[in-house]
């Protein structure tokens, strides 16, 4: 592999495509960029139980790595609730259903303007 970074558009590609491999469901991709210095994109995701949602962050940061070159700060995978995978580019949340219900990390991400938005 080149020693070269992999851009954050090349990061996103293939995070994306490793969540499909493994069957992540109801994968949200959030364009942070002019938004926050945090990172230019957050995907959330959720596994259907905790051992496919830290399955699916180990695939991820090893695939990242091996591929890309792009070292992972990975917390959470112990238990499997929720996973954060961070490459400092893409920001990666790894949810079972009721925990990501129960946080609703979409809601503070998204844009909200048409909730906001009143009818004339």
């Amino acid at each position: 592999m080149p020693a070269m970074t992999a851009t954050s558009e090349a990061q996103l590609e293939r995070v994306l495509s490793s969540l499909e491999e493994d069957k992540a469901e109801d994968i949200v991709k959030i364009d942070l960029r002019g938004k926050t210095a945090i990172g230019d994109y957050m995907i959330i995701c959720s596994g259907r139980s905790s051992r496919q949602v830290s399955s699916i962050s180990e695939k991820l940061a090893e695939r990242l790595k091996t591929e890309l070159g792009v070292a992972s700060k990975i917390e959470g995978k112990e238990t499997g609730d929720w996973v954060l995978i961070d490459t400092g580019d893409v920001i990666v949340h790894v949810f079972r259903p009721e925990v990501r219900e129960f946080y609703q990390l979409e809601k503070m991400w998204l844009p909200t303007h048409q909730a906001a938005a009143t009818p004339s």
